[in-house]
């Protein structure tokens, strides 16, 4: 999916043959170089470097990688692109470094919760949790930061989901790249799942009033993707309903 000049989605289907891609991250290129805002579950690694060929570029054309957060849907391929390309940068937000290089455990992904997924995906997660302490941080990202790429890439730090998650936002396209903050559900905007998923529900609902005041044409969703139906309005009414909930 096209989202501006020089921007698209790459979406990444769950399985084969599925109708709706469920994890979608973001390619973006100019003069910089190309960036790459997260990097699929565990085991799309195919389905990535058949997107970011068809978009023009190759592997070796990233020249850094943004993560949103922590989380196994974000990292996932992370690894498998700095085996591809050694000099690829990753830039994180300080409080979710320490999961994404390993130093402490993914806090989602308690043993607990492992021994109930099917063999495959034990042995596919433990695989990454190996990967991890391999992971060098290039930039240490923090709330406020505008980053001299892309326009002048904002980064928006929204804990909740995790506690370093971060929202991008792009001024020249009005164009909130939120991450797990929203989603797009049935085509309207929602917040963050609840239950497990997110660790802080009431931390997230406050985050959001980070992203209110914001000029926006586009909010562009990791699961559910575009939303660009009055989204201001609709944040905020958002907002107002999960506050009061």
């Amino acid at each position: 999916m096209k989202l501006g000049e020089r921007i698209v989605s790459i979406d990444l289907y769950p399985q084969p043959g599925a109708a709706q891609p469920y994890y979608q991250p973001v390619l973006l290129w100019d003069q910089e170089g190309a960036t790459l805002v997260d990097t699929g579950m565990i085991g799309q690694m195919d389905q990535m470097t058949r997107a970011i060929r068809e978009a023009g570029l190759q592997l070796s054309d990233i020249k850094r990688i943004i993560l949103t957060h922590q989380d196994i849907d974000h990292i996932g391929n992370l690894a498998a692109f700095i085996a591809e390309n050694p000099a690829i940068e990753v830039w994180a937000h300080a409080d979710d470094i320490p999961y994404i290089t390993g130093e402490k455990r993914i806090i989602k992904m308690t043993d607990e919760r492992i021994s109930q997924m099917p063999e495959a995906a034990q042995t596919a997660i433990r695989s990454l949790f190996d990967k991890l302490p391999s992971i060098r941080i290039s930039r240490v990202l923090a709330d406020g930061d505008v980053l001299d790429i892309h326009g002048g890439m904002r980064v928006i730090h929204t804990p909740g989901h995790t506690p370093g998650h971060i929202c991008l936002y792009l001024p020249e396209e009005q164009l909130l790249l939120a991450a797990d903050e929203l989603r797009v559900v049935d085509g309207d905007l929602a917040g963050p799942p609840e239950g497990f998923f997110t660790l802080d529900m009431d931390e997230a609902v406050r985050s959001m009033h980070k992203l209110t005041g914001l000029p926006l044409q586009k909010i562009f969703c990791y699961h559910g993707g575009l939303y660009d139906n009055h989204p201001s309005e609709r944040l905020a009414e958002l907002i107002r309903t999960l506050e009061q909930a």
